[in-house]
């Protein structure tokens, strides 16, 4: 009994270190933006790792002056916020709909679901940008959620569907006989038992959503303010970076990401593991 505490007691040191080092080796980033957006470009270039003498905040001021830094948190805030709204109120129905109403074509809907996650992005860019100029949502906001929103159904689908399997049926059954109409059912009576999955769905998508790059960058008209990592990268250039520009806009863009990950963590966890 010694001997299989010893172990235990040895394999758990190990696991904490291996921890404790993942753990520094994936917040040094943030530590080295956090210093170096209070650093000018002289000393990131001179000694980047360095802490900062003084609290130089000319790198923010710049930041809104050189850039329409403003209407750019604003574009990623409505990009966002609208995209997460439509997710929340489209997936949801659509697994509810393959998980609730067994038949071939649910299954068939669901496995072009998944056969989607497997298609690279860059494979189909081209035909999506040209279907998007047909329907003339290419260069404004609304082609950028349409993408948004699409791209979340097929991951969502799968999220819901493994956490409607762990809900009862005869919940749904027991609000039809007390007058409840389908959509009242699933509203009222399923989708809060969702919550977690919810959550999980809030904080996978929105953080991607809110740090995409990509996609702003191509289908947002050029020589206007875009999102916020598109004016981020603006600022690196071919023969010329403004690091500390660059290191202030990306801690002002991790704050509302933070956010929004420890309002809904508790959800995320649950979410992903009760789908399990």
């Amino acid at each position: 009994m010694v001997r299989g505490e010893r172990k235990v007691k040895s394999r758990d040191i190990i696991l904490f270190a291996l921890t404790v080092f993942l753990g520094i080796l994936f917040i040094y980033p943030v530590f080295f933006a956090l210093i170096s957006a209070f650093k000018s470009n002289g000393d990131i270039l001179k000694n980047p790792a360095a802490l900062p003498t003084s609290l130089y905040v000319q790198n923010f001021k710049d930041l809104f002056e050189q850039s329409d830094f403003a209407t750019a948190i604003l574009n990623s805030v409505i990009l966002t916020v609208v995209s997460e709204v439509l997710i929340v109120c489209i997936v949801p129905l659509a697994a509810y709909g393959i998980e609730r109403r067994k038949s071939r074509m649910t299954s068939l809907i669901y496995t072009y679901f998944l056969a989607g996650m497997m298609i690279p992005f860059h494979l189909y860019m081209f035909p999506l940008f040209k279907e998007m100029k047909i329907f003339h949502l290419f260069g404004n906001m609304s082609g950028v959620i349409v993408c948004c929103v699409s791209g979340a159904v097929p991951f969502g689908c799968l999220l819901y569907c493994s956490f409607l399997k762990g809900i009862p049926i005869e919940i749904e059954e027991a609000a039809m006989i007390d007058g409840c109409t389908p959509f009242q059912t699933f509203w009222k009576v399923t989708f809060p038992l969702l919550g977690p999955c919810t959550g999980s769905m809030i904080i996978l998508n929105g953080l991607s959503i809110w740090n995409d790059y990509l996609m702003p960058y191509l289908v947002l008209p050029s020589g206007k303010a875009k999102t916020i990592t598109v004016e981020i990268a603006a600022f690196v250039g071919q023969y010329s970076a403004r690091w500390d520009i660059v290191f202030a806009g990306t801690i002002i863009s991790i704050v509302p990401a933070l956010i929004i990950f420890c309002a809904f963590q508790k959800y995320f966890v649950k979410g992903v593991t009760a789908g399990a």
